[in-house]
């Protein structure tokens, strides 16, 4: 589902679009880990984020096409266009400006990196934890969380 070009300026509650968002699952610790990582090294403050399982990140999901009972994917959505997966990750590190880093990343073939993601994807709860319920963020994190 990779680049998918969603309308304009998004009319839902709480998010207009002004700003990169990522919607990640809030219980899985290597997913709250990249967002507290993004957060860190997203110097203009420019991304947003929500949760997967917050009415609005599940509204987000299903508007994408997404499973809702299970989140193996990311969803970022950057200038109306939205990324899921592997894609998502490497929108991410291009847009913080990891751009060789996302330029490696984009060299591999799509399978390869959809494969890959799906392996880490799949078992990341049993490689990183997972927590009971979301964990309360950083206050960092807490000023850019919308939903």
């Amino acid at each position: 589902m990779a680049d998918a070009v969603l309308p304009a300026r998004q009319h839902m509650p709480g998010y207009d679009g002004s700003h990169p968002l990522i919607v990640f699952d809030g219980i899985c610790v290597l997913c709250s880990g990249f967002a507290r990582t993004v957060v860190r090294l997203d110097r203009e403050a420019r991304f947003r984020f929500t949760t997967a399982q917050s009415p609005f990140g599940e509204a987000l999901y299903r508007r994408h096409g997404l499973r809702t009972d299970v989140y193996e994917t990311n969803l970022v959505i950057i200038d109306g266009i939205a990324y899921t997966r592997m894609d998502g990750f490497i929108a991410v590190l291009d847009a913080v400006g990891w751009r060789r880093s996302a330029k490696m990343l984009r060299m591999l073939p799509r399978r390869l990196r959809d494969a890959l993601y799906g392996l880490i994807a799949r078992n990341r709860y049993a490689l990183f934890g997972r927590k009971e319920s979301c964990a309360i963020p950083s206050i960092a994190l807490r000023e850019r969380i919308i939903g």
